[in-house]
Parts: structure tokens; sequence; C-alpha cells
């Protein structure tokens, strides 16, 4: 038993009916046809022709509705041989893809899905649910709740981002005409220096790459805060960057060569501290777009200190 309770039903009974349904079913069919079949013959040579073939069709009726029983009685009978087939497929899982359903057994995916919302709408599969896209069983109410959970949060957290991203898009439309077009292209440069990392293997340069990636996005997301910074940046998009870009590739193909010679191995030290000059530049850079800032915390923390003086407030003035 699972600890959250029983989860599956017990077919057994379920299948001994159905068996005794389709015996029944069918048996009453065919008893109920030979005697249609003997009335009518009887009806021939007996005064009672009306009456005789009244009740041999009464008997027709009487064996499709036996037939029925017996078809009913079948497909129970197999939906619960199936049942137990899935359930021994399942093991001690919580989760089942419906595809290893499909393959084990046999079926289409689409016969496995209507056979499982059967046995969940019947109560078989006692805690069963199928996910939104109907590919995975869960056999657990504790396992449902926590895929409910999970595309909650996925769910809140798409509408977040969705949310960020047309805010994004609101103040990015406000920016002049230059100063967009200055952004945009710092975002291609990004995803170019992520594309040279990805195709450097190196864990020491790729360290370094990665730091200068994280280094010229934020140059550029303070750009994008503050626009009148875009003057500071002039150098960076003229000149730093494209040899940036240059002597990535450099090393992209002195790295892919085959044979690691002495001039090559030379030439990617160089380069990779001229990566370590770039990074500490691009620091620099950062931390003066933030100059205003800085003066703006130096001028509120003086005047706050003031105040606090002149109330008496400061450390010194209560000792005092």
């Amino acid at each position: 038993m699972h600890r959250g309770g029983i989860l599956y039903l017990k077919g057994t009974a379920i299948k001994v009916g159905g068996i005794f349904l389709a015996i029944t079913g069918y048996l009453g069919m065919i008893v109920t046809l030979i005697i249609g079949l003997m009335l009518l013959l009887g009806s021939s040579v007996t005064g009672w022709q009306m009456e005789i073939n009244v009740m041999a069709a009464l008997m027709g009726g009487f064996s499709v509705a036996f037939a029925v029983m017996g078809i009913i009685g079948t497909s129970n009978a197999c939906t619960v041989s199936r049942f137990g087939k899935y359930v021994k497929m399942i093991g001690n899982r919580e989760y089942c893809d419906v595809k290893e359903f499909a393959q084990q057994s046999g079926r289409s995916v689409k016969a496995v899905v209507k056979d499982l919302k059967k046995m969940i709408k019947k109560g078989w599969f006692r805690q069963g649910h199928l996910d939104e896209q109907e590919t995975c069983l869960m056999t657990s109410n504790e396992a449902y709740r926590q895929y409910t959970a999970l595309m909650e949060r996925t769910r809140r957290e798409k509408q977040e981002k969705e949310e960020r991203a047309a805010k994004e898009q609101e103040e990015f439309s406000r920016l002049s005409p230059e100063v967009q077009k200055i952004i945009e292209a710092g975002d291609e440069y990004v995803r170019a220096i992520k594309a040279a990392n990805d195709a450097i293997p190196g864990e020491e340069i790729s360290e370094k790459i990665a730091r200068m990636e994280m280094l010229v996005d934020r140059i550029f997301d303070r750009v994008e805060q503050k626009p009148d910074t875009v003057s500071d940046i002039r150098k960076l998009m003229d000149y730093y960057l494209p040899m940036t870009m240059k002597l990535l590739q450099a090393y992209e193909d002195l790295d892919a060569q085959p044979v690691q010679g002495e001039n090559i191995i030379s030439s990617k030290i160089e380069i990779e501290k001229t990566i370590d000059t770039l990074n500490v530049a691009f620091e620099k850079l950062l931390d003066d777009l933030f100059q205003d800032t800085a003066w703006d915390v130096s001028s509120d923390i003086s005047v706050l200190n003031t105040m606090l003086a002149q109330e008496g407030l400061t450390e010194d003035e209560i000792r005092k």
C-alpha cells in the first residue's frame, strides 16, 4: 500500500464479472437464435404463423440483447486484463510516460489514453491523474499535487517573464534612436562573446571570457538605465569591442589547430593576457558609469549626517 493510500483497484472481481457476462451473453444469444430459427421453421407447418413469427422476432431481439451483453462482458474482461498489465509496467513509480505504455502494450498512444481515462473514471486508478498534455500518468494524489504546483510555478514565471519583457520593451522604446542603436549593437556583442566562449573549450580562458561577457552586458544595461552616459562608451564601441572580437576569433582559430606549436602557444598566452587587461578596463569603465550615483549617495549621506548632528543624534553627540 502506498503511504498516501491505495493506488489501484483489485480488478479480479470485475474481470470475473466480465467473463461471466460474456459467457452468459454469448450462450443466451446462441440459445435465442436457435429457438427463433426453430419457431420460423415451425411456422410453415402450423396454423399459428403470425403468432409464431412474433415470437421469433422477440427471440431475435433477445439474441441481439444477449450479443450486446457478451460484447460488453468481453470488453470489460479485456480492459481489466490491460489494466493489470499497466499496473505491472508502472511498478513502484508514481509517474509513467504514456508512450511507454503504448510501446510495451503494442497499442497506439491514442488507444492507451482512452484506456487510462476510462480506468481513472471508473476508479481503478484510485488516485490516478493525467497531465494537461495527456502524456504522463500520475498514480498518486501527492504526485499530482507536485505536478500542479510545478505547472503553476511555471505559468507564474512565464507571466512574470512576459511582464518584464513588456516593461523592458516599453522603456527601450522611450530611448532615443541613437541610444537604441547602441544598445542593440551591445546586445550583439554580448551574444558574440558568448558564442566565442562556447567555441573555446579551455576552462581558464572560458572563465575570463565569461567575466568579459558579464561586464559588457552590465555596461550596456547601465547605459540603457542612464542614456546620458552613452558618450562615455564611444571608445568601447569604436575600438575596444571590435578589437576584442578580433582577438577572440584569433584565439578560437589558434586553439583549433591540431598541432600546438611554440608560436601558437605564445600567441594564445598573449591574447589571454590582453583579455585580462581588457577585463580590468571594462571593470573601470563600469565603475565610472556609476560615478553620478556615487556622488549622489555621498551627498545624501553628508546631508543626513549633518541633520543627525544638528539633532544631537550622532554617536559623538550622545556620548557628550
